[in-house]
């Protein structure tokens, strides 16, 4: 929210208050603007629901409500009672001149108080170059400052040194345990189902909370609430189909829409045998309804489903999938207190088996959350906006479920199941103190029960077990809790200049173990425990934002400190699967992390687009690793740089680039090798102390547009994937040379040398 100027003492005020939406599907709009034009700096915006509250004095009054990309609308009023105003705002038709990358206010960089965030617009998703073919909103993501792949055609991401578990992936409030699909080459979001998407790589407001890197919050579209549309597209990868429309003309709307691959239907097709008995798919099914029961009531229902499934011949198969349930229920009590109402589910599950029958092995692991999270909103006055709230997590996590056929002379097995309780209470307050000066600061309580039954092992510091303790049904085992002071600051320097501070603590209870660059089906999470402390994250970022050219050109520059304890990594040799004692193959230590991030950005005009660049480091110390002197994580890149552009040649050919460079990861490599009766075995000195080559490519891509008509319209994707054919390194193994078994060689992998692709999108 805006803050609003100081007004005079003593005078009645009234609230003004209502929703702003879309005037061709009544989709809310989120982060609108509405501004008394007669008293300069007096505004708000809209919530994430496109609900907004703003209290002026009684009088005359011209407000002014806009959204970028709309044509704005002003209205004079005489405000004498508080009043409800719902706004509807129509698409902007613009010229090719006026081209636009941002679905936001074009000074929102400098009036809002945000520094170290991200929003992402779904047109730029569809239109830049994706591998595949298929739109990636987390692949668009990296591209910005702070946030780097996971690696090669990657959907899995690091912001500001943390790992891949440090980031709370939420769809429609729902967390996503594992965004990837074909082990992290496309993610599981497709693009004609989302609205928005934000990423809080720092200063993260109390609200959100869980883990220590950052927040991915995304939400599905409503549904048109207007007419009845079907989009889809049709790709060399895999096709995808929309449907929206009114369940009761505007006043309840639906969407429905899926998305699969068809490599399988290609493999059935070949003359191998084995091909031919070869699954090889993803699929994705998004469904959304809402209902307004009343000028104060509405409620929303959303789910997501989605699984992967690969198999070879009759030799093994491996599948997992994720599954999420929102029932959200927004509640006006006042014109000025908004209340959100959620019951969140949440599944995550992966299997993989060898053989057939009574030959066959299989493994299961699940990890399953229900959440029940409240929110309110409340315009307190012209200078000051509350949010408080809280929130329940019940986890259960299934490390491992081990079923044999009667051939394998395997006993079935099953890991023991984890139980917990997290939860949070959380205030913040934005406040504006005069003209230039706003501030956002709260805190958040989190705590996390460990429940039975389960036991409670203790080791010594070599990790043998010590003693067990066994617990029963919802005894409580273990419990940590911990204040996470917030604070972010905006101080404008004039209407084009502003520097931004955030100060932030964050705490994560749950983690996950991996020894990959991406997360795969079989990473295994943990809850933390009398052994397993809670991650903590103190991070401090400070910042300058500058427009100029009547906002056309953005830029920023933001430096930031990030300092660690309670990491987590495994003893060298440590067992992963079916191990009740993993704890004790565990070791923990601390973290840094620090970098400066630019962000040059054009938003109008025929070329667009924007160039990223971030230096950082990041450390690991381990008393048990390395001798106990720090070293690289995995994640640390001293260099990542992105360059994006679009370029509207005619209003119906788009051209589009990015060009992408990193620093290559470090790695552990072996040093040297020695026999054991006859066995080579390499062993290992330094802990990531070496880097991977370094990685850079080129993606172009076209879009065409087809005819258009009042009911149909249509265009072609074009895109080429690594243009100039670098092989870059997916891994490097090492293996006795060919010309001499004495002598040890390395040996690269890479996996694309280019990759063309096309869509066909429609719409009616």
């Amino acid at each position: 929210m805006l803050g609003i100027c100081s007004l005079g003492f003593g005078q009645t005020k009234f609230t003004i208050s209502g929703q702003i939406k879309d005037a061709s599907n009544g989709e809310d709009l989120a982060f609108a603007t509405i501004l008394a034009k007669d008293l300069p700096g007096v505004g708000t915006n809209s919530n994430v629901y496109g609900f907004y509250s703003l209290t002026l004095e009684a009088g005359e009054h011209t407000i002014v409500y806009r959204s970028m990309g709309y044509s704005p609308i002003e209205k004079t009023i005489n405000l004498t009672a508080d009043l409800r105003i719902d706004i509807e705002l129509e698409t902007q038709v613009t010229s090719l001149e006026e081209v636009v990358i941002s679905g936001e206010r074009e000074d929102q960089n400098i009036t809002r108080n945000e520094g170290s965030v991200t929003r992402v617009s779904m047109d730029d998703v569809k239109a830049l170059p994706a591998f595949g073919g298929e739109p990636d909103v987390i692949k668009i993501i990296q591209l910005n400052p702070g946030i780097k792949s996971a690696g090669e055609g990657n959907s899995g991401f690091y912001v500001r040194g943390g790992g891949l578990d440090q980031n709370l992936v939420l769809l429609d409030e729902a967390p996503v345990y594992n965004p990837s699909h074909l082990l992290g080459f496309f993610s599981v979001f497709n693009g004609d189902a989302l609205k928005s998407a934000t990423v809080y790589k720092g200063g993260m407001m109390p609200e959100y909370g869980g883990r220590t890197a950052s927040v991915m919050d995304i939400r599905m579209k409503d549904g048109n609430k207007k007419k009845y549309e079907v989009a889809g597209g049709i790709g060399s990868i895999a096709s995808r189909l929309t449907v929206e429309g009114p369940i009761v003309k505007d006043r309840g709307s639906f969407m429905v829409s899926g998305r699969r691959t068809y490599a399988d239907i290609f493999l059935a097709l070949s003359n191998d045998e084995a091909l031919k008995k070869s699954i090889l798919y993803f699929y994705d099914l998004n469904l959304k309804a809402n209902y307004r029961l009343s000028d104060r009531d509405r409620i929303y229902i959303s789910g997501y489903f989605g699984r992967d499934k690969f198999g070879f011949d009759d030799l093994f198969g491996l599948n997992w999938g994720n599954a999420t349930g929102t029932f959200r229920w927004n509640h006006l009590f006042t014109d000025k207190l908004f209340s959100n109402t959620s019951f969140i589910y949440s599944n995550y599950d992966y299997q993989f088996g060898f053989g057939l029958d009574d030959d066959q092995i299989a493994l299961q692991s699940v990890i399953r959350d229900f959440n029940f999270k409240q929110d309110f909103s409340y315009s307190a006055n012209e200078k000051n906006y509350l949010k408080f709230g809280f929130n329940v997590i019940h986890h259960t996590i299934e490390p491992g479920n081990l079923t044999a056929g009667a051939n394998t002379g395997i006993p079935n097995q099953k890991a023991e199941e984890k139980y917990g309780l997290e939860g949070a209470a959380y205030v913040q307050n934005e406040q504006k103190i005069g003209e230039r000066l706003s501030l956002n600061y709260g805190f958040r309580y989190s705590f996390f029960q460990q429940l039975g039954p389960g036991a409670q092992y203790e080791y010594d510091s070599e990790g043998n077990l010590v003693s067990q303790s066994n617990f029963d049904d919802w005894e409580g085992m273990q419990f940590y809790g911990g204040l996470e002071p917030r604070l972010s600051a905006n101080f404008r320097l004039s209407s084009n200049n502003a520097i931004k501070l955030a100060l932030n603590r964050n705490y994560q209870f749950i983690h996950l173990l991996s020894n990959a660059t991406s997360s795969t089906p079989t990473d295994t999470w943990i809850m933390s425990s009398n052994n397993v402390k809670p991650q903590i994250a103190d991070q401090i970022s400070l910042g300058y934002f500058h427009n100029f050219a009547d906002n056309m050109y953005e830029s920023s520059v933001e430096v930031y400190y990030k300092d660690m304890q309670n990491v987590i990594d495994y003893r060298n040799g440590a067992n992963v699967f079916f191990n009740d004692l993993l704890e004790g193959d565990l070791v923990y230590g601390d973290g840094t992390a620090y970098g400066v991030e630019f962000l040059m950005k054009k938003n109008r005009g025929k070329l667009t687009g924007w160039f990223s660049y971030t230096l950082s480091r990041t450390l690991r110390q381990f008393e048990e690793i390395n001798n106990g002197d720090w070293f690289p994580a995995r994640q640390d890149r001293i260099h990542d740089l992105s360059l994006v552009a679009m370029y509207q040649v005619t209003p119906k050919i788009t051209l589009t680039g990015n060009y992408i460079y990193y620093t290559g990861d470090a790695v552990t490599f072996p040093t040297g090798k020695y026999e054991i009766e006859g066995m080579t075995i390499p062993y290992y000195t330094e802990r990531n102390g070496y880097r991977m080559p370094d990685y850079h490519r080129m993606d172009l891509g076209i879009t065409i547009q087809g005819k258009k008509t009042e009911r149909f319209e249509s265009n072609w994707n074009l895109s080429v994937y690594n243009v100039y054919g670098r092989e870059n390194a997916y891994t490097i193994t090492f293996q006795p040379s060919d010309d001499d078994p004495a002598v040890t060689q390395a040996v690269q992998l890479s996996l694309f040398k280019w990759v063309p692709s096309f869509t066909y999108n429609f719409k009616f």
